[in-house]
């Protein structure tokens, strides 16, 4: 999946899935923005792409703010001059039960998730469409498909957000923009390695593969739709998840 010359965004990219899907990217040759709000960490998760002979870049990004977004594309088309390939991982949880939600909790999941989503095809859509191609993947969620207790908030943005993917499918497609969605299910990352023996073994038991996915399943879907080998797909959501959503 030569991806040589290809320019490639990837928000929350400084670390987990976002780290591991900017990675991939790379070794297939594209040139890698690392946009996150972390910035720190963005700039040491740039360095060791560079280090292995990727070039890659760190943007510091509060996809929730439209003139924050406005200065992250620009900063990539004056080092690039260019965008072909937008990553829209970046998102937050702050699960309760919806009788205990926060509204600041609701508000601050929903602007993060599902407009900051909105805000970077906003942007970086007329850049794609100025030459005539692009590919979009919007990192969504199967609890965005079946729910889960507890995540209402978590839930909405990602069910919001492959309704997103849709709709600019079918906006974009006319420019040969490919829009897309991935929706992981339960996957290894550092949050799910604090948890219990316990609770993962009762994650795994919801799995039919009786086990949870790892980073770079996630990004090897995400591959595959920023490719050519996925020229004729779009408004798609592929469900990464082990068959939990089956």
């Amino acid at each position: 999946m030569d991806l040589k010359g290809k320019v490639a965004i990837v928000t929350g990219g400084a670390q987990g899935i976002g780290k591991t899907i900017a990675t991939q990217l790379a070794q297939e040759g594209a040139n890698v923005v690392i946009a996150d709000v972390m910035e720190e960490v963005a700039k040491a998760t740039a360095r060791e792409i560079s280090q292995k002979g990727s070039e890659a870049i760190s943007i510091g990004v509060d996809v929730s703010i439209l003139s924050s977004v406005e200065e992250m594309a620009k900063k990539t088309l004056d080092k690039f001059g260019r965008i072909d390939i937008l990553v829209n991982n970046a998102g937050i949880t702050r699960d309760a039960l919806i009788m205990r939600m926060k509204e600041e909790d609701w508000d601050l999941v929903l602007d993060i998730n599902l407009k900051g989503a909105f805000n970077c095809i906003k942007i970086v859509s007329p850049v794609m469409m100025k030459q005539k191609s692009g590919k979009i993947v919007n990192i969504a969620s199967i609890v965005g498909i079946i729910g889960n207790a507890g995540q209402a908030n978590y839930s909405a943005s990602k069910g919001g957000l492959i309704a997103l993917t849709k709709t600019c499918a079918r906006e974009l497609a006319g420019r040969r923009i490919n829009v897309n969605a991935v929706a992981p299910g339960f996957i290894q990352t550092s949050m799910t390695e604090r948890l219990s023996a316990q609770v993962k073994e009762k994650l795994s038991s919801q799995i039919p593969f009786g086990e949870l996915g790892k980073s770079e399943d996630v990004a090897s879907a995400v591959l595959f739709l920023v490719s050519e080998k996925a020229s004729y797909i779009t408004g798609e959501v592929i469900k990464v998840d082990g068959g939990m959503a089956m």
